[in-house]
C-alpha cells in the first residue's frame, strides 16, 4: 500500500474516532423546572464529556496499534482471513450507559460468554476495502446489572456479522460488526412496567492481537443498545458504550 493511502485511512479513521468524541444522543430530554436542576445537568454533562473523551481516547489508542508496524499489508495471511476456518473464543464485557436520563454513568452492566464463527468467504473487494465476512452466534450465561438496578440474566446473540479486514500487520488485524440478540432476567429490565425479555443490537469493532499462529487476544469497542420493543406498557432504552476481551482459537 502506498504512503498516499496509509495516510489516507489514518486521516479517516482519525475523523471517526473524532465524530464517536462528539457523539450526542438524539432523543429529546424534558428538563426539570426545579431551582436545582441546572445543577444536575451541569453534572450530568460532565459525565457525559468525560464518557465520550474516554471513548475517543481508546479508538486512537486502535487506530495507533494498526499502524504500529511499518507493514501494512503483511504476506503472512492471519487465520481470520481463511475461508472455512471455525472461530471459537471466550470473552468478557462491561458497558455502561444511560436509560431514563441523558447520563452515561446511569447504569452498568458486565457479562461473559463464548463465541463461535466460522468465515464465510474469501476476501472480497480491493484495496483498503478488501475483506471477508465471518458469521457467528455467542452465549452469555454471566449477564450482570448495576447502578440503576441490580439484576442477573443471560443473553444470546444469534446473528454476528464480521468483517475482517485484510488490512493488517503481522501482529494486529482490525475487524467491524454488528450483532442482534436477546437478554433475559427474572425481573423487568429496566424497573417499572416494562418487561424481562428485551432485545440487544450492537455495532462497532475491534483489533485482533496475533500471539500464535492460530490463537489471538481481541480488544473490541462496541455501541450498545437494550429495548423490550414495546413487549412491555413502558419501553425506556438503555444506550451505552461496551469493552470487550476476547481471547480466539481459529481451527
Amino acid at each position: 500500500m502506498s504512503g498516499a493511502t496509509s495516510a489516507s485511512l489514518l486521516d479517516l479513521l482519525f475523523a471517526f474516532s473524532c465524530s464517536i468524541s462528539r457523539f450526542h444522543l438524539s432523543r429529546p430530554r424534558v428538563r426539570s423546572q426545579h431551582p436545582m436542576s441546572h445543577l444536575l445537568f451541569a453534572n450530568i454533562s460532565m459525565e457525559n464529556r468525560g464518557i465520550r473523551l474516554l471513548v475517543s481516547r481508546v479508538s486512537m489508542l486502535l487506530v495507533i496499534s494498526l499502524f504500529s508496524s511499518c507493514q501494512v499489508f503483511a504476506q503472512d495471511t492471519p487465520p481470520s482471513a481463511e475461508k472455512g476456518r471455525w472461530d471459537f473464543s471466550v470473552w468478557v464485557a462491561g458497558e455502561t450507559g444511560e436509560e431514563n436520563t441523558n447520563s452515561f454513568a446511569e447504569s452498568q452492566i458486565w457479562s461473559a460468554g463464548i463465541f463461535v464463527g466460522r468465515v464465510m468467504t474469501r476476501e472480497l473487494s480491493r484495496g483498503w476495502m478488501r475483506g471477508n465476512i465471518e458469521y457467528a452466534a455467542d452465549f452469555a450465561p454471566a449477564f450482570e446489572t448495576y447502578g440503576n438496578q441490580r439484576t442477573h440474566g443471560v443473553g444470546f446473540d444469534p446473528v454476528i456479522l464480521r468483517w475482517n479486514s485484510a488490512l493488517h500487520t503481522p501482529r494486529i488485524s482490525p475487524y467491524i460488526e454488528l450483532a442482534g440478540g436477546a437478554v433475559i432476567t427474572p425481573t423487568n429490565l429496566p424497573p417499572g412496567n416494562t418487561s424481562s425479555f428485551n432485545f440487544t443490537a450492537k455495532g462497532g469493532g475491534g483489533i485482533y492481537l496475533w500471539t500464535l499462529k492460530r490463537q489471538a487476544l481481541d480488544l473490541g469497542c462496541r455501541w450498545s443498545h437494550i429495548s423490550n420493543a414495546n413487549l412491555g406498557v413502558q419501553n425506556p432504552e438503555f444506550n451505552g458504550v461496551q469493552f470487550t476481551l476476547a481471547y480466539h482459537w481459529f481451527k
